[in-house]
């Protein structure tokens, strides 16, 4: 399977409310999401995917009603705007990496295999992970370990890959990982992860993105309209729910003379949604997910 699709059922209900709406999916993936979606539209729909990866292309879905834009969801906007698409009634966005790209070993986002150092999501852009260990100055290159992999030691870290690097190039996974063989073996798995995912955060520039997304998700849903995003990380789980709740990521909002601040959507639930212990013993991607839905005010 390319990928398991994580809420799936969940995601869908709270997304559509209107069988003949427009709907977009931002991270199409292996097609469950949208598969779902179409299942739902009447004729009249129409259902909007996005994709940077090529190896999704290959999914695509032969449906009247389906359009797949090979395109980052960052410019979700402009490519809606190209089909003549301004206002839609929801959006979706599944987040993070898909099964594939992790069970894909060339790759170079799964901790488990030794391959390039690559980590895009986009094989076209120039930016790879090979370039961030390499050529990042080492101050650079500890705020990223430290923020994006929220590793505490980063400037030491920082130190030891630049030291290394100066030695010889660090070219593939297994050269990275080997650099950090003195920890413990209860700590290994989590450090790696932690490690991998502030590279591929910053090789794909993952935060940006979704900053992006949600700005342009409120301009572009109509009022009532609903936003679904599922998280896999705090990172992205912060930004998601800031939003969500007071329409910015960082400062404090402008209150009027009552103390109360414009609200940009509505909570549909107040918690976020995870998964339940089924669906985690299934799919076990599916531990980490969180789940929020915004309506448009």
């Amino acid at each position: 399977m390319y990928h398991n699709p994580v809420l799936l059922k969940q995601s869908v209900d709270d997304l559509m409310t209107n069988p003949d709406g427009t709907y977009v999916d931002c991270t199409f993936g292996g097609g469950g999401h949208s598969k779902e979606i179409l299942s739902r539209l009447s004729d009249k729909g129409k259902l909007y995917s996005f994709d940077q990866d090529l190896d999704a292309l290959k999914n695509s879905i032969d449906d009247s009603r389906f359009t797949l834009i090979n395109q980052n969801f960052r410019f979700l906007e402009n490519s809606l705007l190209a089909y003549g698409v301004s206002s839609v009634d929801g959006i979706l966005a599944d987040l993070g990496v898909s099964s594939h790209q992790f069970d894909e070993a060339d790759r170079g986002f799964s901790t488990r295999n030794d391959a390039p150092l690559d980590m895009r999501m986009n094989v076209m852009q120039s930016l790879d992970a090979k370039k961030v260990i390499n050529e990042y100055e080492e101050d650079n290159l500890a705020d990223i370990l430290y923020y994006y992999g929220e590793l505490r030691e980063a400037r030491k870290l920082a130190r030891d890959i630049v030291r290394h690097r100066q030695i010889k190039s660090i070219n593939t996974t297994e050269d990275l990982k080997k650099l950090f063989s003195f920890l413990p073996p209860h700590k290994v798995n989590k450090f790696y992860a932690q490690l991998f995912q502030a590279i591929r955060i910053e090789v794909n520039q993952e935060l940006d993105a979704l900053k992006e997304l949600l700005v342009q998700s409120y301009n572009t849903l109509k009022p009532g309209g609903r936003l679904v995003v599922i998280s896999y990380h705090s990172l992205e789980d912060r930004l998601v729910k800031r939003f969500l709740k007071n329409g910015m990521f960082e400062g404090e909002p402008q209150r009027d003379i009552y103390g109360n601040y414009e609200k940009t959507f509505e909570l549909l639930k107040t918690k976020a949604i995870v998964p339940d212990n089924d669906e985690i013993e299934e799919n076990s991607r599916a531990r980490s997910a969180k789940m929020r839905t915004g309506i448009k005010l």
